[in-house]
């Protein structure tokens, strides 16, 4: 045990119960949130829902100098927290869990293609929108199962990388003239990028998986419209993959500890 250490892990989820026996393994004692006021961290859940979850009674709760843990944190919640005295981290801010966690959200947008198509992978032609870490691993996913894959990126490095993995580069101001050439699309960009002008250009019937966090990057009452079967596909680590996500959130946050130890 990590001297006695204790974690409240408040939900009970897949991924929360996971990330709760990857701390126990760690050597944490390990509880629900009956225990929160006996807890030295308290593990809150992803996303943090406050109409779901009391967080202003738990924190409330804490023993003094507790630390407190959650994902995609609101406003609200920073003032809860400010309120009740405890300190409050967002481990979804992390570089390293959006790396880690593009590994199920790749292997479950893999999952959706499947499910969703007539084809095979190997031989077509797949447009992939952004290329931050989600697009990387499904880029590279995909082009290893025999996909042609295009990369459109606003960004002339990311294209860069993307050449470098043997995949096609092309800037996403040319979508427009690109989108007749397909009619497979993944976009990962957090913005509006699959307009309707560009929508109406794919081929008919295409096929649309939106990573993006909400509201996603396609115009989906479009899509609709013109005959486009379009998928928001939201939360796939905790979906397709909760152990590895939950065991994902574990390793981040024994990061954070890790690194206020060293700086204490």
């Amino acid at each position: 045990m990590k001297a006695g250490k204790r974690f409240a892990v408040v939900g009970s989820d897949a991924r929360q119960a996971a990330a709760g026996r990857a701390l126990a393994r760690a050597g944490y004692a390990v509880s629900g949130a009956e225990q929160v006021a006996l807890a030295d961290y308290i593990l809150l859940p992803l996303p943090l829902d406050e109409s779901r979850t009391p967080l202003a009674e738990l924190l409330r709760a804490a023993k003094p100098g507790a630390l407190a843990l959650g994902g995609r944190l609101s406003v609200q919640a920073k003032v809860i927290a400010r309120e009740a005295g405890v300190e409050l981290i967002d481990y979804f801010a992390r570089p390293e869990l959006t790396v880690y966690n593009a590994i199920p959200t790749a292997e479950g947008c893999i999952g959706i293609l499947l499910a969703e198509r007539t084809r095979t992978l190997w031989g077509e032609n797949l447009l992939l929108l952004g290329f931050g870490p989600v697009g990387q691993a499904l880029g590279v996913r995909l082009a290893a199962l025999g996909m042609n894959v295009t990369v459109c990126a606003r960004r002339a490095e990311q294209r860069a990388v993307a050449e470098s993995f043997g995949l096609r580069g092309a800037a996403l101001s040319r979508l427009d003239a690109l989108a007749p050439a397909f009619d497979t699309v993944v976009n990962t960009v957090p913005a509006r990028v699959l307009t309707a002008p560009v929508l109406a250009a794919l081929r008919p019937g295409s096929l649309i998986v939106d990573l993006a966090s909400k509201p996603g990057g396609t115009d989906f009452d479009a899509a609709r419209r013109l005959g486009h079967k379009a998928i928001h596909a939201l939360s796939l680590p905790a979906v397709c993959a909760p152990e590895t996500a939950g065991e994902a959130v574990a390793h981040t946050v024994l990061t954070i500890l890790r690194e206020r130890e060293e700086r204490a």
